[in-house]
């Protein structure tokens, strides 16, 4: 590969990086502002009120925060040694298994479908993640 073309090889995987990040910063604010909303509707200042609907928000906004730092920055690591392709698949897995986590804990019915889908394409990215960048290392 040629300098040239290792230079945008790079720049795909990281503009790839950057859509997964910025499409996951929007969602974060999604659920952000679902918390916002329901306190205000429920007459809640901080916390949950106690308002089962109020617990599950906030508990899909705080497993967002818990999962999203670590995968962007491991996606950001893949980006250096992997094709942008890699990153999308990684990336859009990840964010749709947050997706519909989310939505799974705003479901009545526990446990609902959303969620375990939603925790199993976080895992499976996570895991993804993982082996490609121990193979890297030893690479």
């Amino acid at each position: 590969m040629t300098p040239e073309q290792l230079l945008a090889f790079r720049t795909e995987a990281f503009m790839a990086v950057a859509l997964w990040t910025g499409l996951s910063l929007l969602f974060v604010l999604f659920l952000s502002l679902r918390i916002s909303t329901g306190r205000r509707r429920l007459k809640v200042s901080v916390g949950d009120g106690g308002q089962p609907e109020l617990t599950a928000t906030t508990r899909a906004f705080g497993n967002a925060i818990e999962y999203m730092p670590l995968a962007l920055v491991a996606l950001a690591v893949v980006a250096v040694f992997y094709s942008a392709a890699i990153v999308h698949a990684l990336g859009g897995a990840f964010l749709l298994g947050r997706v519909l986590h989310a939505w799974g804990m705003a479901q009545e019915k526990q446990p609902a479908a959303g969620r375990m889908l939603g925790m199993l394409l976080t895992y499976v990215p996570f895991l993804g993640m993982a082996g490609l960048l121990i193979f890297t290392a030893f690479s």
